[in-house]
């Protein structure tokens, strides 16, 4: 029986649960990896700067916080994976070209999921640079998650000084602007903002529990870019890339995990000739939509186009069932369309980039207990 989530890390836990921070990865990974960095609290996205480091959002080890009694909580047990608690260590770390690791910010909003955090934790999701300023996207934030003054969203980092401010409050927007569907019984009030990418002057954020993909200005100005729920329903999208115009977005899917059948949709602008040409009830909202689906993945967690110009797809657990440590790989999709194995062996992998070098960058045991994260580097030759 398939049941829903409502974070990519909701039932992880069961998965790495007595993990010890030292545990190593398994073997015969192909490329050979190597450990850029390690010791990690919960690496997920990971990006560039101008200064050629490294920048990695961390989910940090969320807190004691309870807000029972203040507002609408997460369901626990035996239906839900709450009850949530909250507290403010995530974190934003660097990571030079030599390997040094330095704090960059901290204090940021991260939520324990489930009692004693059984079900994992959630907080810095993904940073961004948008003309050189940089940008954290917040998903432990708000009272459902134990943080009632520190809303889920989008902050304004000042690398200096290491503050920071929220510039956009997308969870109380969620309140006010629902998804077409929301699942009833998989519903998250203040949001499990996942994944971002800047572009086009504006960011753009993914939001797994309503299935919208949402766009911020650098004023803070909030709109929906697309709801995927209206056509799609629940499949919980994750991680965006863009190409040439075009969108592209992964999603998790539901659990326990079915192999392959996840999927990578591309989204267009919709043209007014679309529009007023169509026949009367199928006519495309303008804006946005899904041009195409592309089946034939697992548990995506991450989107990127590499130095060869091909898609690469992270996926969390290749394996039916749950998430399970050594089933995480990279594929590619060829120009014939066929889908290729290129790094295997990894272990809940969260986030991925390909760097200026042209090297491919993994957060391992993204979804692992503090500690325990890897910052991986791989050397991938091109596909074809």
């Amino acid at each position: 029986m398939k049941f829903t989530v409502r974070s990519p890390w909701m039932l992880i836990a069961a998965a790495v649960a007595g993990f010890a921070p030292a545990m190593s990865m398994a073997q015969a990974i192909e490329p050979t990896p190597f450990v850029v960095a390690s010791g990690l609290e919960g690496p997920r996205g990971l990006r560039f700067g101008p200064d050629s480091y490294l920048y990695v959002a961390e989910a940090g080890t969320g807190g004691s916080n309870s807000t029972i009694g203040q507002c609408t909580q997460v369901p626990g047990p035996p239906g839900g994976p709450g009850p949530d608690t909250g507290g403010l260590t995530g974190r934003i770390s660097k990571i030079s070209p030599s390997g040094k690791v330095t704090t960059v910010a901290t204090g940021f909003p991260s939520v324990t999921i489930g009692p004693n955090g059984i079900n994992g934790t959630i907080g810095v999701a993904d940073v961004v640079f948008l003309d050189g300023t940089l940008y954290a996207l917040i998903g432990g934030g708000g009272c459902s998650h134990g943080n009632p003054k520190n809303p889920s969203g989008i902050a304004k980092v000042d690398l200096k000084s290491g503050n920071w401010r929220l510039i956009a409050d997308i969870g109380a927007w969620l309140k006010t602007h629902p998804a077409k569907f929301e699942s009833a019984d998989d519903f998250e009030p203040d949001g499990t903002l996942y994944s971002m990418i800047a572009q086009n002057g504006r960011l753009l954020t993914v939001e797994p529990n309503h299935g919208q993909v949402i766009s911020v200005t650098k004023g803070g100005e909030i709109s929906q870019f697309i709801d995927i729920s209206a056509s799609e329903g629940h499949i919980v999208p994750t991680a965006i890339a863009a190409r040439d115009g075009s969108f592209f977005v992964g999603n998790l899917n539901l659990f326990p995990i079915d192999p392959q059948w996840a999927r990578i949709l591309t989204i267009s602008r919709t043209d007014h000739d679309d529009f007023d040409n169509a026949p009367p009830g199928l006519r495309p909202e303008r804006g946005h939509r899904i041009v195409s689906s592309k089946a034939g993945f697992t548990t995506v967690v991450g989107v990127d186009f590499g130095p060869d110009g091909l898609l690469y797809v992270l996926e969390l657990s290749d394996g039916a069932g749950f998430p399970t440590p050594g089933l995480g790989k990279v594929v590619r999709v060829l120009h014939s369309g066929a889908i290729e194995d290129v790094v295997t062996n990894l272990s809940v992998p969260a986030g991925m980039i390909f760097g200026p070098d042209g090297r491919l960058y993994v957060s391992n045991f993204g979804a692992a207990p503090a500690g325990a994260g890897q910052i991986l580097r791989f050397d991938i030759a091109p596909g074809w």
